[in-house]
Order: structure tokens, then sequence, then C-alpha cells
């Protein structure tokens, strides 16, 4: 989904005097480079997905009862009514008739939620992402939709939660790892707790680890080690990351850098 490269790609800016450059994406801030991107996942072709009746299956999963569930991640994990529960087996039975399985549909909604994410309407996107979930709760897309729409109102924790359950079921998913921990990053900026810095420095080995072309993996460490007044270890990670993607450096970052020791390989100064 290009709409998630897009919305999760860039860097997000994770020191403070970055985080003005942060736009939209998330994640987090993908677009201004200041955000947390999803690669493709399995993308299968949209043409079939598409080709559906598409948004003509019923969504009022349980809108009469509680609405204001529909825009609360996962509805808001609360004990379902009598008319929610009818509200979403007419759901699951219409998505039955219209798609050849539960996962093709739940696909389908997390696309559509992506696109409303890229619009900027989080509160339906959430809605779409929740669908999602309900026909599928192994789609990792699904959580880590939640979790980008949870930062970009800047729910940190539940966007952290959210993530974080998403990686439990799609642990290999390099994009989706690198964006936690760029939310955990952020966290610990507005909120030091060492254990979230080391959490995510574990994530982003893992993913440069899993693929060792990641630029902004490399970027976050980077940062992670800026943080912990490691400077020659950020400056290593920092030509790591600038080496496989020019267009990684950040200006501000490489200032800040520069201030607290000068660039060990003498090319930035």
């Amino acid at each position: 989904m290009n709409v998630r490269m897009n919305l999760i790609q860039c860097t997000l800016v994770v020191l403070p005097f970055l985080s003005a450059a942060q736009p939209r994406q998330l994640i987090i801030s993908a677009r201004s480079g200041d955000s947390i991107r999803p690669t493709q996942p399995t993308q299968r072709s949209t043409e079939a997905i598409t080709q559906q009746p598409a948004e003509a299956v019923s969504t009022d999963v349980a809108e009469p009862a509680s609405g204001p569930a529909n825009s609360l991640p996962l509805f808001g994990e609360r004990p379902k009514t009598t008319e929610q529960i009818d509200a979403e087996i007419h759901f699951l039975n219409d998505c039955d008739r219209n798609f050849a399985s539960r996962p093709e549909a739940s696909d389908f909604f997390s696309a559509r939620g992506w696109d409303y994410v890229a619009s900027g309407q989080l509160d339906t996107a959430t809605h779409r992402f929740n669908l999602s979930w309900l026909l599928n709760d192994h789609n990792g897309d699904a959580y880590w939709g939640l979790g980008v729409v949870c930062y970009q109102k800047n729910q940190l924790p539940q966007a952290i939660r959210m993530l974080r359950k998403g990686l439990a079921v799609a642990d290999s998913n390099v994009a989706l790892m690198t964006d936690l921990a760029t939310v955990e990053i952020k966290q610990y900026q507005d909120k030091p707790v060492a254990e979230l810095l080391t959490e995510a420095e574990g994530h982003l080995q893992r993913a440069v680890g899993l693929n060792p072309a990641n630029a902004p993996a490399f970027q976050k460490l980077s940062v992670v080690y800026y943080l912990k007044a490691d400077y020659m270890k950020s400056w290593e990670y920092f030509h790591q990351a600038y080496s496989l993607d020019l267009s990684i450096l950040d200006i501000g970052y490489l200032n800040e850098l520069l201030d607290k020791q000068p660039d060990p390989k003498g090319k930035f100064k």
C-alpha cells in the first residue's frame, strides 16, 4: 500500500528540535520525513478486492447503539450489547457473501483505512481498521493502522499498544518494527523511561538484522544513541543510514549531533 509507504516512511524526527517538522505521517510522520513508514505488506492484486462490491457491504457495525465506539481502537474493547452483536453478525454475513474469504475482506477494509488516514479522516479510518480486525484478528495491518491513527492523535501509549499487537501477529514485518521503535522513542522523549529506549533499540537492531538496507532504522538507532549520549556510536549509525540513502539526511539533527561531537570521519562539518 503506497499510502502507508508515504505515511510512515520518513524517519519520524524524534528529537525535540526536529519535532516541528513532523507531518501527519507515521506513521507517523512520513511525509515530512518525520514519520514511520510501513513497507508494502503482502500485497495481493488490489484489482480483485476492489472489484468486490466495495463498501456496498454494510459497515454499520453497532452504529445505533454505540456509534462512538467505531472511532475507538478495537471498538473501545468494551462489552458488546445485543444490538452490537446482531450488527456484527449482519456485517460478517454481508462480507461472507461478497468476498472469497474473511481474510480477503479484512485486507479490503484495512486498505480503505489507509486511504482515510491519507486524507486525514482519522475516525473513519479507525472504523475501517476496526472492521478489518473484526474480520481477521491476525491481520497485522489492522493494528498497524490503528497505531498510526493513535499516533496522529498524539495518543502515544495507545499507539504503542496497538503497534505491539500488530507486531505480535506480524513479527517479521520490518517496517512495522521500525514504526513501533519510532513511537517508543517519541514517547521516551516525552516521558523518559529507560525501558522504552531499550525496547526501541531492540526492535531497531532486529529490523536491521532482517533488512541490512533499512536506512530509516539505522537513522533511528543513531537517535537512540544520541539520547544515550553515546555520540561516537550515534555517528556510526548516522553514517550507515546516510550511505544507504542520501535522502535520509536531516540537517537539523546533523547540526545537533555536530554540536555534541565533531564527525569522526570528517565528512560533515
